[in-house]
């Protein structure tokens, strides 16, 4: 249990920094405002899931 809950926490922070980066990257090319908007609803809505993960987490190891 306790493996498998860091495994989840660390893919929700992983994919969190993952679309930060890319965000930042489009941003620091020049690249296109859609696709920055684009990135930076996933990284809020994705931040969003990983608290609800920690959260649960939290929750069921007591």
């Amino acid at each position: 249990m306790n493996f498998s809950s860091n495994l989840l926490i660390a893919i929700a922070i992983g994919a969190v920094f993952i679309v930060l980066l890319l965000g930042l990257l489009n941003m620091m090319r020049g690249g296109s405002p859609n696709l920055s908007q684009r990135l930076m609803r996933w990284r809020v809505g994705l931040q969003f899931l990983a608290v609800l993960v920690i959260i649960g987490v939290l929750y069921v190891r007591g």
